[in-house]
Parts: structure tokens; C-alpha cells; sequence
């Protein structure tokens, strides 16, 4: 780890400065996890084993870094709690903040940073929201792609696809057999319901000559699971790490300045310093106005958003 840690390498900033910290420095870090660790969880998901399988995501997550890093405080929930000053999550189902506002102006001391991301297989996002000031999750819930359903007609008279007959056994059967007792509902949790489920989509798509039921599909249409793929989440959540430390330091982005501007109604970069092709591309823009390389027509505006959070830090600042 040590020497994977404390190297350069051909990939790496120019102002990376190696150092043995194998972790991020987090101290004091609060998991929320109202799943439970299901077998299937076990080959991409590397904090749980087979011992932990029917207990709670969020204990055994706690109890694993506890173990393994010294000095580290971790405390699991269940149910979502609003008191955290910084929220990194990979679910977009929960309200998760609560704004002040004083005379119709946002209060910058309520704002709490999120930092939304999630993945499914290979693919993958993260990016930093900041309520009342940047673009928010319902902004952008047109760029999400629908969800996969199937037309209850097709499900019921004429299955074409192995989803479908599990739906069918899921949505229509279960309520009409009660396998469980009437007042049981289908849990996908339950390795017998799941079993059940299986069995009978079986012999739904035997009737129409249907293959490739299996039970990982079956659980995975019961429990409508995403892909998940752990390389994937590793890069996600190192890029999560990654923009918090960029909400505390503007260090890197000092050091690593980059100009755009609209020309002729697009969108340029006019300097890029942090790839080398194209910073001596567009080296020769700093000699020049923005008048000259740049479209009049279109003019930009910049909004400083300053929040002092007391005297002295402001003071410090003035005289640097």
C-alpha cells in the first residue's frame, strides 16, 4: 500500500505531493442504511462476509471500519437523521436539506453540501450540489433514464421475456394464491418467498416455451437490483472523496486555472492548464483580450459568493 501510496506515476498531477495516508482523514462519519446484506451483496461489496448475511448494511459497515481504523468513529442509523454538516450519498429518495431564508434571501450557513452519486455496472457519476445555488436533483430528473415496465397485457396473455413471467408470478399471482398466509406480502429479502417466486415463474414459462429463468433473475426482478460492479463504485467514491476535499481547499483549482467563454454561441476553452496538449494549444489566448477571442454578443457574468465565518478568518484573508 505504502508503495502504491507514496509514488508519482505518468497519470498523476504535477503537484501531487506523495505522502502515507492511506486514508482520507474522515474521523467522525455517520452511515444510513435501512438494507439488509443478502448473499448477492458479498461479491462486490467488500466490508461484509458471509457471517453478516440477514443483518443490517449499516451495523456491520460501522463495526468493520471501527475494527480496522484506529481512531475512527463511525455510527450506524436506520431511520435518516437531518444533522450533518456534510451529506455523501448514492440513493436520490430522501429530502436532505433544510433551508434558511431571511427576507426572501438564502441563508448561506443552512446550506449543507451534498455530494450525489450512484452507479450502475460500468457506468457511473458524481457531482457536488449545493441547495439554492447550483442545479438540484429535480432540475435534472429529465436526464434519467425510465423505468423498464412491462404492459400488463403482455404480462398476463402473452409473456415474451423471462422478466416477464416473474413479473407476472410477482404482480398477479402472489396476491391471488397468498402462498404465506393472507396477510403476507412478497419480500424480497426472504430466501423462501424468493424460492417460491422461482418455481412458479418456472412453470409460467414453460407454458409458452420460455428460457432463462433463474433465481439471481428472479431475485434481481423481485428486488428491481442495479448492476453494481466494485471497481466502479471504488472510482465513484474516490471521486466523491475527491470533491469534498475540493469544497474545503481551493488550492487545486488556483494552481490549475482554466478560462472558457462563448464563441459565436458555443461554449470554448481558451486555457486549459492541466493537459499538456492543450495548454500549449491555447497558450497563445493569454496574450490577447477576451474582445479578441471571445463573442461580444454574448456577454458572461461571474458571481462571487463570499461567506465569512467569523472575524478573524476574514481579516487573515484581507491581509494575505
Amino acid at each position: 500500500m505504502q508503495k502504491f501510496l507514496e509514488r508519482t506515476g505518468p497519470f498523476t498531477h504535477p503537484d501531487f505531493e506523495p505522502n502515507e495516508e492511506a486514508l482520507s482523514g474522515f474521523r467522525h462519519n455517520h452511515v444510513v442504511d435501512m438494507d439488509i446484506i443478502d448473499v448477492s451483496n458479498l461479491n462486490r461489496q467488500f466490508l461484509f462476509r458471509s457471517k453478516d448475511v440477514g443483518r443490517p448494511k449499516a451495523d456491520v459497515a460501522a463495526e468493520f471500519i471501527n475494527q480496522r481504523v484506529p481512531g475512527c468513529n463511525v455510527v450506524p442509523y436506520k431511520p435518516w437523521q437531518m444533522c450533518f454538516g456534510l451529506t455523501v450519498v448514492g440513493v436520490v429518495s430522501l429530502q436532505l436539506s433544510l433551508l434558511s431564508y431571511e427576507d426572501g434571501v438564502l441563508d448561506p450557513s443552512s446550506i449543507i453540501p451534498l455530494i450525489d452519486g450512484g452507479t450502475e455496472g460500468f457506468k457511473g457519476n458524481a457531482r457536488v450540489i449545493l441547495p439554492g445555488m447550483t442545479a438540484c436533483i429535480d432540475c435534472t430528473l429529465e436526464l434519467y433514464p425510465p423505468q423498464i415496465t412491462f404492459p400488463m397485457c403482455t404480462i398476463a396473455s402473452m409473456p415474451r421475456l423471462p422478466e416477464q413471467c416473474i413479473e407476472y408470478v410477482r404482480v398477479l399471482q402472489w396476491p391471488k394464491d397468498k402462498p404465506f398466509g393472507d396477510a403476507v406480502g412478497l419480500d424480497g429479502d426472504n430466501p423462501e418467498h424468493v424460492q417460491w417466486v422461482f418455481q412458479e415463474s418456472l412453470k409460467r414459462a414453460a407454458e409458452f416455451n420460455i428460457t432463462g429463468v433463474t433465481y439471481r433473475l428472479t431475485q434481481g426482478v423481485v428486488k428491481r437490483i442495479i448492476p453494481a460492479v466494485a471497481s466502479t463504485n471504488a472510482v465513484i467514491l474516490s471521486f466523491k472523496n475527491y470533491s469534498f476535499h475540493r469544497l474545503l481547499n481551493c488550492k487545486r483549482q488556483m494552481k490549475s486555472p482554466a478560462i472558457t467563454a462563448t464563441l459565436e454561441g458555443i461554449n470554448k476553452t481558451l486555457y486549459l492548464q492541466t493537459i499538456a496538449s492543450i495548454e500549449e494549444r491555447t497558450r497563445p489566448n493569454l496574450c490577447k483580450t477576451l474582445k479578441a477571442v471571445a463573442d461580444v454578443t454574448t456577454p458572461q457574468t461571474v458571481l462571487f459568493k463570499l461567506n465569512f465565518t467569523s472575524e478573524a478568518f476574514s481579516i487573515k484573508h484581507v491581509q494575505s
